[in-house]
């Protein structure tokens, strides 16, 4: 039976039905086109033949460097100069170069480079499918490095199915991952961070800044070398650890793929490799990214798409991760990039502002690697809500199965700066929270590592500020302490009872941790000191980030338990922006919100019908609320006698604290007196 068009579920696309239809057939074309009667994961395998592999008889090298008219291998072997004997060999009109060396030629650890010639001019340059680069610290020049250990790492669990259908992310950086100021390790998360993970009941990891990058502070996000591993961490052998454990802890693990743009360096980079400016990039105005000072990849040539899909099969393939967060997504398939655009009507998915080779290659990704890696998912960073990027290929979507919700954390940041709590209306909150298109599943957050850098202030730093530093001891309290401890928990379990398919936390903020965050740059005399997290501070009893840890362990526990964020569907049962409550049913659970910054309510009547139980309970002395609540009580629905009424409605009489939110679960009616 075949799937449904996503379009039809959504009467708003009627008019640009022909436009999607024309867009599906383009995909389908360059399927066919690039992998004919074979599958796309046969066509993505680049990384197979290009580089540098072993064989039986010594080393193969191959590259493709169309413009190139003469290419050395050069490096520790050669004394970095330009030899005959590792001189390359044009084996194509295509643009291909080979050479093979004999055994004991290469050995493990060796640095080497291309030193490639074109018409006019030469350089030095890192293969572009190297899956070793380092750094020497000394002169801070990038080399591709020979890996070839005596015992490759030996994966313990060679398969790994996910427990959980939908995720609650962990987003994570490697390098800040540690308590000490310095650059965190592969192996450090592994042994020390993954446990905090697992028993905090995240399901997946998603880790930052893998792909190679020349600069540390650019976040991972100015790729140079799209198949190495970055050493700043560790070694390939350290990474493979790294997922291996998640595994065995029954985490998912995806990573940060940066197909959106690459870095503009030539040395370290692919903008000039071969000496000319086209090989995978474009060469008119949208060559530089204007925003991002960086160079945009031209998705409509063959080989650059065989590039990056091979470069997601690669990922896969050796490193056993499940799945993307695909970054930059909006920014690729507008010519504009989606800059100051609002994205306030359908046209402008459809007005030709889009950059439809754009669409093709994501489309062909998304295909890509869920048949490579079934059960792998794909997430989509992408602001713009165009239709059908998050609905299935076979459903002519483009194959993400996820967006990011990347309007909330601006609605909360701007709802924390600009408008004190008692003016927040509940009906808006709700709408923005749970809107999303009727064909997606979206990842919901509070904060990312966006909202957490340099020039931007997390959540509860808006709320605390100066406190923060003298304030989160146990004994504490204020008025902004009380309002900022209350309301971190509220919108963080507002935001996660309302997402519609997943959430999302950046490393930390979950228990608040205090500071930005600021890599080491000559403006801070190279400092790591807020460059790093300081899991100790939840583990301190005497501070209050404990409560706020707890709590979200508390609060993430519900998709274990539950199935929470499985099911879409989130029936709304009341909203007083007057008193400032909300309600709201999902699953077999009821959620109550009492944003009210100074009235408690008693006896406060919720329009539903049923036997409840509260299981969690912000206000709960392990959470650092001031216990205003019997969480012991059972609460049953009650007929609300209105005169002259025929149909008498049934109401939940419960207490209301102010700032304070509720969970409830449905119990079992046993017989009709219970009700």
């Amino acid at each position: 039976m075949s799937e449904v068009n996503f379009y039809t579920v959504d009467p708003w696309l009627k008019p640009f039905t022909g436009v999607i239809e024309e867009r599906i057939s383009k995909c389908k074309l360059k399927e066919k086109h690039l992998a004919g009667n074979s599958s796309l994961s046969d066509f993505a395998m680049g990384h197979h033949y290009y580089g540098l592999h072993r064989t039986e008889g010594g080393w193969v090298f191959r590259e493709w460097a169309p413009n190139a008219t003469d290419i050395y291998l050069t490096g520790t072997f050669s004394g970095w100069k330009e030899i005959s004997a590792y001189q390359m060999s044009r084996i194509n009109t295509y643009g291909d170069w080979e050479i093979t060396l004999p055994q004991g030629t290469l050995n493990h650890g060796d640095l080497f480079k291309l030193s490639v010639h074109w018409a006019g001019g030469k350089g030095e340059r890192i293969p572009s499918y190297a899956t070793r680069v380092v750094q020497d610290d000394k002169t801070k020049i990038f080399s591709a490095q020979v890996w070839n250990p005596e015992k490759p790492y030996a994966w313990k669990l060679k398969k790994f199915s996910p427990r959980d259908i939908s995720p609650v992310i962990y987003e994570a950086h490697v390098g800040m991952a540690t308590e000490e100021e310095k650059i965190g390790t592969y192996r450090e998360f592994a042994e020390n961070v993954i446990p905090v993970i697992a028993k905090s009941g995240y399901n997946t990891i998603q880790l930052m800044a893998i792909q190679e990058h020349p600069f540390y502070g650019s976040f991972g996000y100015h790729v140079s070398s799209f198949f190495a591993a970055s050493s700043r961490f560790g070694t390939p052998e350290e990474l493979k650890e790294l997922v291996d454990t998640a595994h065995k802890a029954g985490l998912r693990v995806i990573m940060d793929l940066v197909h959106s743009h690459s870095v503009k360096n030539v040395n370290e980079g692919l903008g000039l490799f071969d000496g000319s400016p086209g090989q995978y990039f474009h060469t008119n105005q949208r060559r530089v990214h204007k925003a991002w000072d960086s160079l945009c990849f031209d998705y409509g040539k063959d080989n650059v798409i065989h590039f990056l899909l091979s470069n997601c099969r690669y990922w896969l393939e050796e490193y056993h991760f499940d799945g993307f967060r695909f970054d930059g997504v909006t920014s690729m398939i507008y010519f504009d990039h989606g800059l100051e655009k609002n994205f306030t009507s359908y046209g402008e998915y459809f007005d030709g502002g889009q950059d439809i080779d754009a669409l093709i290659y994501l489309y062909l990704a998304n295909k890509m690697i869920h048949e490579f890696k079934p059960g792998s998912i794909t997430v989509a960073e992408e602001m713009s809500g165009m239709p059908g990027l998050a609905a299935g290929t076979g459903k002519k979507g483009f194959g993400f199965d996820f967006r990011l919700s990347m309007g909330v954390p601006d609605l909360w940041i701007k709802l924390v700066k600009e408008t004190l709590d008692e003016n927040w209306d509940m009906g808006k909150l709700m709408h923005e929270l749970t809107q999303h298109r009727p064909e997606e599943r979206i990842i919901s957050y509070c904060e990312s590592h966006d909202q957490a850098l340099v020039g931007d202030k997390t959540l509860i730093f808006r709320m605390l500020d100066a406190e923060m530093y003298t304030g989160m001891s146990e004994s504490y309290h204020s008025f902004p302490m009380d309002r900022g401890i209350a309301l971190h928990k509220m919108i963080r379990l507002l935001t996660f009872s309302t997402a519609g398919g997943g959430y999302l936390n950046f490393m930390g903020n979950e228990f608040g941790h205090p500071e930005w965050i600021d890599f080491p740059r000559a403006g801070n005399n190279w400092n790591f000191k807020y460059a790093r997290r300081q899991w100790s501070l939840a583990e301190n009893n005497d501070l209050k980030y404990r409560f706020l840890a707890a709590f979200d362990r508390k609060m993430v526990s519900l998709q274990h338990e539950f199935s929470l964020l499985d099911n879409l569907y989130i029936e709304r049962i009341y909203e007083n922006n007057y008193d400032k409550v909300i309600a709201f049913v999902r699953n077999d659970l009821l959620f109550v919100f009492n944003f009210n910054p100074s009235k408690s309510f008693t006896d406060y009547g919720i329009p539903l019908k049923g036997k409840f139980r509260i299981i969690i309970d912000s206000d709960d002395p392990d959470f650092g609320g001031f216990d205003r609540i019997d969480r012991k009580a059972a609460y049953t629905s009650v007929k609300k006698a209105e005169r002259n009424s025929i149909n008498v409605p049934f109401y939940l009489y419960i207490y209301l604290p102010s700032r304070t939110a509720l969970v409830f679960k449905r119990e079992a009616i046993r017989k009709a007196t219970d009700i």
